[in-house]
């Protein structure tokens, strides 16, 4: 018989920081998130499916957010979770998450394997270890093991020699949930070639989980963009992109393409033909770095650190209905004209009493200067082609709750 290892103590887990995260519809693909993720200023993008879904803390441990009830709300086939559990062993916060799964939906049934009864049954998904309270989530010939380990998370805590414990179970069962009902994966194209930035772990982690699949690709080796490419994703880059890629990128995204692009203020460089995939929609991105004086709209005791006004939008409402801030250290400032050919959406704005720096990274004080641009600005925006239905759109900073 196959070895059933310990769990740990989930009162002592939900004691040492218990976090529930989870993940998709706001970096829509918001992307944009995490207990803390890190994004570099946002100019733009909808992806197929959104990146920021989902993220409570603590004080959520025993609700389920409106994202995961989205994902399951829209199910047409049936799904099985099985929970790999021995008789006595059931961890009660894992029993109390799965009751409010079976409960959502018709579609889904929670069937309870004791590994006493059934020991050869959790081979038929993984060759992992199982250990008590994992679970195997099926939908017809599609399946996703998820094990102990990744329901409780652990950390090392360096500074004591000890570990952390964090419950990331919505996160990982909805997204079970939507792998299993999903035979093809969205394609997520990232751009390279311009010094662009490694996307950082918690964001691309995030992004795995939304079941979305990352591609590198350049275009200065291409004459177009990739057929099966879902969305483009631009990070961070330090240089420009040529006129060559920019009418690429305009022409993927008037034929209804998606494409998200994250870029704050550089110390070298303008990104003028970046920017210009913006102002054929009419948003202007001014020169400098925002400063906002108004200590309801910056964190940290740093004018420059923005903590913007968040509007309603299908991208940010799970930010909003999460209770969540948007914070957004070293930005350029965006102005929307209404040029009539795009829906532009202002997602998160500055207040009134903003501007923008014209010394950029040199600046010497947080005072308005001669020269500085009057605010207020959008330091995100979204971006819809009426006649194309084709999207750009953006946020840059941290999302926390």
């Amino acid at each position: 018989m196959k070895k059933w290892m310990p769990q740990r103590d989930p009162e002592k887990s939900e004691r040492n920081r218990i976090a529930l995260k989870g993940g998709s519809y706001s970096l829509a693909i918001t992307a944009i998130v995490l207990a803390i993720l890190i994004v570099l200023n946002i100019l733009a993008a909808a992806l197929p499916s959104a990146v920021t879904k989902y993220d409570i803390s603590s004080t959520k441990l025993y609700s389920i957010t409106s994202n995961t009830k989205a994902v399951v709300n829209a199910l047409e086939d049936d799904v099985t979770i099985y929970w790999i559990v021995q008789s006595g062993e059931e961890d009660e916060v894992i029993e109390n998450l799965l009751s409010k799964y079976d409960t959502l939906s018709d579609h889904i049934e929670i069937v309870k394997k004791n590994p006493d009864i059934y020991p050869t049954f959790a081979q038929q998904y993984t060759s992992e270890e199982v250990m008590n309270n994992s679970l195997i989530v099926e939908c017809d010939d599609r399946s996703r093991f998820i094990g102990f380990d990744d329901i409780y998370l652990s950390q090392t805590d360096m500074t004591t020699a000890s570990y952390d414990f964090s419950f990331d179970g919505e996160g990982a069962v909805t997204s079970a949930i939507d792998y299993v009902v999903n035979e093809e994966q969205p394609q997520l194209y990232v751009l390279e070639g311009h010094g662009e930035a490694e996307l950082p772990e918690t964001f691309s982690k995030q992004i795995e989980k939304e079941n979305i699949e990352l591609n590198q690709f350049s275009l200065l080796t291409a004459d177009a963009i990739p057929e099966e490419a879902d969305g483009i994703l631009i990070y961070a880059p330090t240089s420009d992109i040529s006129s060559e890629e920019k009418d690429l990128l305009a022409d993927y995204v008037e034929n209804g393409g998606k494409m998200m692009v994250m870029a704050g203020p550089t110390a070298d460089s303008s990104l003028e033909n970046l920017y210009n995939l913006l102002s054929d929609y009419g948003v202007e991105g001014n020169d400098g770095i925002v400063v906002d004086p108004d200590r309801d709209h910056y964190a940290f005791r740093t004018p420059y650190v923005l903590m913007p006004d968040i509007a309603s939008s299908e991208i940010t409402d799970p930010l909003i209905n999460e209770r969540y801030y948007a914070i957004m250290p070293i930005a350029r400032g965006l102005t929307v004209k209404d040029t009539g050919t795009a829906a532009v959406t202002e997602l998160l704005t500055t207040s009134d009493s903003s501007f923008s720096k014209a010394a950029g990274y040199e600046l010497s004080t947080y005072e308005k200067e001669e020269g500085d641009i009057d605010g207020p600005f959008a330091v995100a925006v979204s971006i819809e082609n009426q006649q194309h239905a084709g999207t750009v759109s953006g946020i840059r900073g941290l999302i926390y709750n």
